[in-house]
Protein backbone atom coordinates (compact mmCIF):
# COMPACT_ATOMS: atom_id res chain seq x y z
CA UNK A 1 0.00 0.00 0.00
CA UNK A 2 2.76 2.46 0.66
CA UNK A 3 4.44 1.66 -2.34
CA UNK A 4 1.64 2.36 -4.18
CA UNK A 5 1.37 5.18 -2.91
CA UNK A 6 4.56 6.94 -2.95
CA UNK A 7 4.68 5.50 -7.04
CA UNK A 8 1.28 7.77 -7.31
CA UNK A 9 2.73 10.79 -5.62
CA UNK A 10 5.81 10.13 -7.86
CA UNK A 11 3.77 10.22 -11.02
CA UNK A 12 1.54 13.27 -10.11
CA UNK A 13 4.68 14.80 -9.26
CA UNK A 14 6.25 14.49 -12.33
CA UNK A 15 3.31 14.71 -14.64
CA UNK A 16 2.47 18.47 -13.09
CA UNK A 17 6.40 18.93 -13.45
CA UNK A 18 6.65 18.41 -17.31
CA UNK A 19 3.19 19.90 -17.92
CA UNK A 20 4.60 22.97 -19.11
CA UNK A 21 7.00 21.87 -20.98
CA UNK A 22 3.86 20.60 -22.98
CA UNK A 23 1.93 23.64 -23.29
CA UNK A 24 5.10 25.45 -24.23
CA UNK A 25 5.98 23.56 -26.68
CA UNK A 26 2.10 23.70 -28.19
CA UNK A 27 2.58 27.87 -28.05
CA UNK A 28 5.88 27.39 -30.49
CA UNK A 29 4.30 25.58 -32.99
CA UNK A 30 0.99 27.95 -32.99
CA UNK A 31 3.99 30.95 -33.38
CA UNK A 32 5.47 29.03 -36.57
CA UNK A 33 1.92 28.65 -38.23
CA UNK A 34 1.78 32.19 -38.03
CA UNK A 35 5.34 32.74 -39.90
CA UNK A 36 3.86 31.05 -42.57
CA UNK A 37 1.41 31.84 -45.53
CA UNK A 38 -0.07 29.99 -48.77
CA UNK A 39 -0.67 31.58 -52.00
CA UNK A 40 -3.18 30.51 -54.88
CA UNK A 41 -4.72 31.63 -57.69
CA UNK A 42 -6.07 30.57 -61.18
CA UNK A 43 -4.09 30.19 -64.77
CA UNK A 44 -6.15 31.86 -67.59
CA UNK A 45 -5.40 32.04 -71.20
CA UNK A 46 -5.93 35.16 -73.28
CA UNK A 47 -9.47 34.55 -73.47
CA UNK A 48 -9.95 34.31 -69.95
CA UNK A 49 -10.51 30.52 -69.84
CA UNK A 50 -8.86 28.67 -67.12
CA UNK A 51 -6.05 26.46 -68.44
CA UNK A 52 -5.75 22.65 -67.18
CA UNK A 53 -2.16 21.48 -67.35
CA UNK A 54 -0.19 24.73 -67.02
CA UNK A 55 3.12 24.12 -64.98
CA UNK A 56 3.09 26.83 -62.26
CA UNK A 57 6.35 27.27 -61.01
CA UNK A 58 7.09 29.30 -57.60
CA UNK A 59 10.72 30.34 -57.05
CA UNK A 60 12.19 31.34 -53.31
CA UNK A 61 14.36 34.22 -54.19
CA UNK A 62 16.34 33.51 -50.89
CA UNK A 63 17.50 30.10 -51.74
CA UNK A 64 16.38 30.13 -55.52
CA UNK A 65 14.80 26.66 -55.10
CA UNK A 66 11.48 25.97 -57.58
CA UNK A 67 8.46 24.36 -56.85
CA UNK A 68 6.29 23.45 -59.30
CA UNK A 69 2.44 22.65 -59.37
CA UNK A 70 0.34 21.49 -62.17
CA UNK A 71 -3.16 23.74 -62.41
CA UNK A 72 -5.97 21.57 -61.95
CA UNK A 73 -9.43 21.45 -64.76
CA UNK A 74 -10.06 24.63 -63.09
CA UNK A 75 -6.86 26.13 -63.82
CA UNK A 76 -6.59 26.49 -59.95
CA UNK A 77 -2.80 26.14 -57.89
CA UNK A 78 -1.89 26.34 -54.73
CA UNK A 79 1.17 26.49 -52.36
CA UNK A 80 1.87 26.37 -48.90
CA UNK A 81 4.11 26.49 -46.01
CA UNK A 82 5.53 30.02 -47.17
CA UNK A 83 7.59 32.03 -45.37
CA UNK A 84 6.33 35.31 -44.73
CA UNK A 85 10.04 36.76 -44.59
CA UNK A 86 10.90 36.10 -48.36
CA UNK A 87 9.59 36.46 -51.40
CA UNK A 88 8.53 34.60 -53.94
CA UNK A 89 8.26 35.13 -58.13
CA UNK A 90 5.56 32.98 -59.13
CA UNK A 91 5.16 32.01 -63.46
CA UNK A 92 2.73 29.67 -65.54
CA UNK A 93 3.78 28.00 -68.61
CA UNK A 94 1.43 25.85 -70.98
CA UNK A 95 2.39 24.38 -74.76
CA UNK A 96 5.03 27.37 -75.47
CA UNK A 97 2.86 30.38 -73.93
CA UNK A 98 4.32 32.23 -70.66
CA UNK A 99 2.63 34.28 -68.01
CA UNK A 100 4.15 37.36 -67.10
CA UNK A 101 6.07 36.80 -63.57
CA UNK A 102 4.91 38.09 -60.66
CA UNK A 103 6.37 38.75 -56.98
CA UNK A 104 4.51 37.90 -53.70
CA UNK A 105 5.97 40.10 -51.20
CA UNK A 106 7.15 40.40 -47.76
CA UNK A 107 5.29 43.58 -47.90
CA UNK A 108 2.08 41.88 -48.67
CA UNK A 109 0.46 40.70 -45.24
CA UNK A 110 -2.32 39.02 -46.06
CA UNK A 111 -1.92 35.04 -44.94
CA UNK A 112 -4.03 33.69 -48.03
CA UNK A 113 -3.10 35.83 -51.48
CA UNK A 114 -4.64 35.58 -54.62
CA UNK A 115 -2.43 36.03 -57.75
CA UNK A 116 -3.54 35.14 -60.81
CA UNK A 117 -1.55 34.61 -63.79
CA UNK A 118 -2.73 35.23 -67.16
CA UNK A 119 -0.62 32.74 -70.36
CA UNK A 120 0.89 35.15 -73.31
CA UNK A 121 2.41 34.50 -76.27
CA UNK A 122 1.78 31.43 -78.77
CA UNK A 123 -1.18 29.02 -77.41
Amino acid sequence: MMMNRRFLIVTLVLALGLAPLGFAQSRKKKGDDEKLRSVEGVVSDAQEKPVEGAVVQLKNMKTLQIRSFIADRNGAFQFGGLDRNIDYQLRAEYQGARSATRTLSTFDSRSRPVINLKLEGKN
